[in-house]
């Protein structure tokens, strides 16, 4: 995805961020350590001293964007800045960066059924390496636009509590205007959900038994429907690796008996049932999931796209953090700096994706860019 000269950049946005140093010894400008930090997640670096040692050999590439008049910040000054700055305002910041890319991806193009609605998912993550002295790993939730494959936010879920309070924080910083949210069973809240409406969104949200009465009334309702009911269906096969999957999606919108009964989602549009059965040689199983969903004119088809999609957060974020930047192998875990840096990687990421080629990985990229000043002066553009 090709962005437009005219977005704010990453360093820009960042200006209001506020130093956390006191004056005196601000050796380094903010910009200047943000600068060396971004380069050196970008080269694949693995900590501060990592970083430092980078930045000293890419001194003078450093200088064509900043002027580093006293060398490059010590591994100890960036460790207590990031340790210090402010993870909710830094948090912020991006997401407000983050929106520009968002905008600039544009229309995502045609699906079945009708034009494309852009799609956000939101989950969550666990960076396992961040746990320490009887302090648990931090948990963070994530928005990522799927088919743009654009992080958009994220908010670090506190200790003592849960993404319930986490998502809603998120939504606040992001335009869901004209979008699709998907949110699994922990997100199937109705005050998340009019939160999403009340952004001009539309959200398809997974029912668990976290909502007992209201699973058993759709689990209920799709096994024993009326004799009148109408139903869009819609079915899927996928074969590959000796496996065949159908799934099986069926739409309901003639719901207003279960509004009745559980007043608070007066929001709910349809109701959705999504069968998946795997045939593997001569073992069936079959899976059922339900959703519920705001569009009253939502197709099965549609349904199925949006659910299917949400599983892009997974594979093409969770796991490229995982693998391409060894994320839960991350030692560094003091103060803020785990939270700030997870900020820094999803604006890497951003930056990899708007440049790379189609074939090649995320990993191998900032290989390149670790070796060729070329690579990484074509991403760190994303970026400054």
């Amino acid at each position: 995805m090709a962005l437009a000269k005219e977005l704010e950049s990453f360093l820009d946005t960042f200006e209001a961020l506020e130093d956390p140093r006191i004056e005196r010894s601000r050796l380094h400008p903010l910009p200047e350590v943000l600068l060396v930090t971004l380069c050196g997640v970008i080269a694949g670096c693995e900590g501060w001293c990592d970083i430092e040692t980078f930045a000293r050999e890419r001194l003078e590439f450093l200088r064509r964007f900043r002027p580093f008049a006293d060398g490059v910040p010590s591994d100890d000054t960036l460790r207590r800045v990031f340790r210090a700055l402010d993870p909710e305002a830094f948090s912020a910041l991006f997401a407000q960066w983050a929106q520009g890319w968002y905008r600039a991806a544009g229309a995502e193009g045609p699906e079945p059924g009708g034009p494309r609605a852009p799609r956000i998912a939101i989950d969550g993550k666990t960076l396992r390496g961040s746990a320490e002295g009887g302090l648990g790993a931090l948990h963070r939730v994530s928005a990522f636009a799927t088919e743009a494959r654009v992080v958009l936010g994220q908010r670090a879920v506190e200790e003592k509590s849960n993404e319930i309070v986490a998502i809603p924080e998120l939504l606040e910083a992001l335009d869901v205007a004209g979008a699709t949210v998907t949110i699994d069973a922990m997100g199937c809240q109705h005050a998340i959900a009019d939160r999403i409406l009340s952004g001009g969104g539309d959200y398809v949200l997974g029912l668990k038994a976290n909502q007992p009465g209201l699973r058993e009334d759709v689990e209920l309702f799709f096994d024993a429907p009326p004799a009148d009911t109408v139903f869009d269906i819609d079915e899927a096969v996928d074969k590959g690796h000796g496996r065949i999957e159908v799934r099986r999606a069926s739409v309901c919108t003639d719901i207003a008996w279960l509004r009745a009964r559980h007043p608070k989602w007066s929001s709910l549009g349809a109701i959705v049932r999504i069968e998946a059965e795997r045939r593997i040689g001569q073992h069936t199983s079959v899976e059922r999931r339900y959703y519920l969903a705001s569009a009253g004119g939502l197709t099965a088809a549609r349904a199925q796209a949006a659910v299917r999609s949400h599983w892009q957060i997974e594979n093409s974020l969770h796991w490229v953090l995982d693998m391409s930047f060894g994320e839960d192998a991350c030692r560094i875990r003091r103060g803020h700096a785990v939270a700030n840096l997870a900020v820094v990687r999803h604006a890497v990421l951003n930056a990899i994706r708007a440049v790379k080629e189609p074939r090649q990985s995320v990993k191998r990229m900032r290989k390149i860019a670790g070796w060729s000043e070329g690579t990484l002066e074509r991403i760190l553009q994303q970026l400054i």
